[in-house]
This record gives C-alpha cells, sequence and structure tokens, in this order.
C-alpha cells in the first residue's frame, strides 16, 4: 500500500512538472507573438501615414483613369476608321479585287474585352 501511495504522488509530480514545462513553452511562444505584432503594429503606423499623403493623388489618378478608360472605345473606332481609309486609298484593294477574295475585317481585342463594335 505504501508503495501505491509513492507511486501516486510520483506520478503527480511527473504530471504537474511536464504541465509547467509545457506552460513556460507556451509562454514564451505567446511573449514572440506579442512582440511580432508590436513589431508589425509600428509598421502599419508607418504606412498608414504614408497612405495618408498618398491618398488625394491616388484619388486624382483613379479619376483621369476612368475618363481615359471611357474614351478608349471612341479613339479605338477612330482607329479602325482611318485604318478602312488608308487601306481603300492603298494597293490593297486592287489586290483583292485580281484575287476575288474579299479583304475581311480585322478582328479586335477590344470588342472581346469590353463588347465594342466599331460602326460599318
Amino acid at each position: 500500500m505504501k508503495r501505491l501511495v509513492v507511486l501516486t504522488v510520483v506520478v503527480i509530480a511527473v504530471l504537474t512538472g511536464g504541465l509547467a514545462l509545457y506552460l513556460f513553452w507556451i509562454g514564451t511562444l505567446l511573449d514572440r507573438i506579442a512582440e511580432n505584432l508590436e513589431d508589425s503594429e509600428d509598421l502599419i503606423r508607418k504606412i498608414d501615414g504614408d497612405a495618408k499623403v498618398i491618398r488625394p493623388g491616388v484619388a486624382h489618378v483613379n479619376q483621369v483613369g476612368g475618363v481615359v478608360a471611357g474614351a478608349l472605345p471612341l479613339l479605338y473606332g477612330m482607329a479602325e476608321q482611318i485604318v478602312r481609309a488608308v487601306a481603300t486609298s492603298s494597293a490593297a484593294p486592287q489586290e483583292a479585287a485580281e484575287s476575288g477574295k474579299p479583304s475581311g475585317t480585322r478582328r479586335s481585342r477590344l470588342q472581346d474585352a469590353v463588347g465594342y463594335h466599331a460602326p460599318s
């Protein structure tokens, strides 16, 4: 019976020691995580400070970009008309007439991306 009591106390001591080591290890991991979060907080504050200076410029760039993007289909249509005018005034129609095949139309990536089709 005395042996059973001693073994029980030893097992409890080993479990308590193991738990203490585990908690110490978890504590060191949490300390490292806390330090990394503090460093991250400082970096985030610096980035936010830099972004406050840039924000008005970004808004202006986005506005101008929207205007340019809105004008692209019109500019593309004008470019297509110029290409057609140059193609009809060059020797290409004569060659097409001689071969008997129509010159065809040029496929555009803008038609796929935006859905714009130049007027015929």
